[in-house]
């Protein structure tokens, strides 16, 4: 056979496949080279850049509208939200927040933290409970049975052992009535009027020999001369006055009478009224001074000691540790039934603040076009190869028709 007819059959094939597999080659790097524009004579030089390149802010916006169109739809994101919601996910999260706020109470912003915690307690109890305290206490019941309860279980119970009864009477007998004191109220009594009413009222009301006494003796010489005694004698009257209360044994009495002084032994009638005064006296008391009270107890409270022994005891606390899974429980079934009510609107007003498509947007603009082209590579590289060996496949195909249609003249 000549050479010659036989490169004639062979060459189409190879020059048809080598076309077809470097034009789609060719056309698929043409889609993002050259990565800029080339210009000659100040005119722009044709596929520069290339097409991806030149159009990569349509496809931007293309890519945002897709997404946003078709995957990111409120309804998506209504459902990625409750799935990032769930109750487990929002129960373990508050825990670990109210873990971290704990942990923080032992970090090196303590002196802050009770600072800030100082500085509430201290407008709290300087200047809220004041007001409320004022505005609670013009209610009839207020502190009702707080104080009843006071009043019953410690006032009522309430009685002097021997010591406290002793020292008790010691006090009245020595600093309230002295000797001086009870001859003082000796002579202030004994006034001349005094005087005639009691010796009137024992010349009439007396019988039998203490009338024949009354009368033939009668009692106001004896009271006058009692009178000036105590005037004139000062020291001696204040001496035989106590010696009358030794040899009398007032104190011993009074001791008695103090250790067996207790409100059981009255009335009921009085006892209900005795609660009933205290009661209007506590209110009546924190109506009036219970506001300056609170304000004056605030200056004078270290509130920065306070906080930190509040501090230290939340940090030591057992019950805070054993109260954090039910609290994250009970805020993440709270949270649950706010979602399922209000989730829709709060995904509507989300989507503007969060702008994602102008955030998609702007990504895929300033990825740079080599990079760009790394990605989609990335994600097809098999198929644009698939491309290139369907055009060599092609190419050979047709090469082999010209060759048949060559043998066949």
């Amino acid at each position: 056979m000549n050479v010659y007819p036989l490169w004639t059959l062979i060459a189409p094939p190879i020059v048809g496949g080598i076309i077809g597999y470097f034009t789609n080659d060719i056309a698929i790097k043409m889609l993002f080279r050259p990565y800029q524009a080339y210009y000659i004579a100040g005119r722009r030089v044709p596929f520069t850049p290339g097409l991806i390149p030149s159009n990569q802010e349509r496809l931007a916006q293309r890519i945002s509208d897709a997404i946003m169109g078709s995957l990111l739809t409120p309804e998506e994101l209504q459902n990625l939200a409750r799935k990032l919601l769930q109750t487990e996910r929002t129960q373990a999260a508050i825990q670990w927040l109210l873990k971290l706020a704990l942990d923080q109470l032992q970090g090196s912003n303590q002196d802050k933290l009770n600072h800030i915690i100082a500085d509430i307690l201290r407008d709290l109890v300087g200047q809220g409970v004041p007001r409320l305290l004022k505005v609670m206490a013009r209610r009839e019941d207020f502190l009702e049975q707080q104080l009843n309860q006071i009043f019953d279980q410690v006032i009522l119970e309430l009685r002097l052992n021997e010591a406290q009864a002793e020292q008790l009477a010691d006090w009245l007998l020595e600093v309230v009535i002295p000797p001086d004191v009870v001859r003082q109220i000796i002579v202030d009594f004994l006034t001349d009027h005094n005087i005639r009413i009691i010796d009137e009222g024992l010349r009439e009301k007396t019988s039998g020999t203490y009338w024949v006494v009354a009368n033939l003796f009668g009692v106001r010489n004896a009271l006058t001369r009692l009178r000036t005694y105590c005037l004139d004698e000062r020291l001696q009257s204040n001496q035989r006055i106590l010696e009358l209360i030794n040899s009398l044994g007032i104190r011993s009495r009074l001791r008695e009478l103090l250790q067996n002084l207790s409100l059981q032994n009255l009335p009921v009638s009085t006892v209900r009224q005795l609660r009933k005064s205290m009661r209007d006296s506590v209110r009546s008391y924190v109506q009036v001074k219970g506001a300056d009270l609170l304000k004056g107890m605030s200056t004078s409270i270290d509130w920065e000691n306070v906080a930190s022994l509040l501090l230290n005891r939340l940090r030591n606390s057992e019950v805070v540790d054993s109260s954090l899974e039910p609290v994250s429980r009970e805020l993440s079934l709270v949270l649950e039934r706010y979602l399922e009510r209000d989730l829709e609107p709060i995904v509507m007003q989300i989507i503007p603040i969060l702008s994602i498509d102008q955030v998609i947007l702007n990504r895929v603009k300033a990825t740079p076009a080599r990079d760009l082209e790394l990605a989609i590579q990335g994600i097809v590289k098999s198929e644009l190869q698939a491309i290139v060996n369907l055009g060599g496949v092609l190419g050979v195909v047709i090469g082999l028709l010209q060759t048949i249609s060559l043998l066949l003249q």
